[in-house]
């Protein structure tokens, strides 16, 4: 393109581009921003996988203690063991101690006929670097004397 000036001179219009230092600055930032960005999708990804390990391992701790009373009898003392898939698990039944303000226990499941048993569920998944476990109680309530109940 050209443009005039006074007095006859002619002078061409240069269209200034970007410098190789601009370029290079430019490619700086968008390789930072997006190592970034993958930095972000890896840990969402990680995160997505540890969540799915421990809903499974609820879902596990869940059909194990749904066991009780069908497959497993349900006893003071009684220890179980067993795998669901990559999961392994360990069972122990015990009293319920409930702790400073149950101090009348045995007397409440002598008058009521009902006793509460303590169920701890260890479950452990994963290789012995980086294996992983997750702890799960309940209590549950039983008769202690099962003629009270007619049966």
């Amino acid at each position: 393109m050209i443009q005039r000036r006074r007095k006859g001179m002619v002078r061409f219009r240069t269209n200034n581009g970007f410098t190789l230092l601009e370029v290079l600055l430019a490619f700086v930032v968008f390789a930072l921003s997006f190592t970034t960005v993958l930095e972000i999708l890896s840990g969402s990804m990680r995160n997505t996988v540890r969540a799915r390990e421990y809903t499974e391992a609820a879902l596990v701790a869940q059909t194990v203690i749904d066991q009780l009373g069908l497959d497993l009898p349900v006893e003071a003392g009684a220890n179980y063991s067993g795998e669901s898939g990559d999961y392994q698990w360990e069972l122990n039944i015990g009293l319920y101690e409930g702790g400073a303000e149950n101090t009348h226990s045995v007397e409440l499941s002598e008058l009521t006929g009902i006793e509460l048993l303590q169920i701890d569920l260890f479950i452990s998944w994963g290789e012995p670097p980086r294996d992983k476990s997750n702890d799960f109680s309940t209590v549950r309530a039983m008769l202690v004397n099962r003629e009270l109940a007619g049966g």
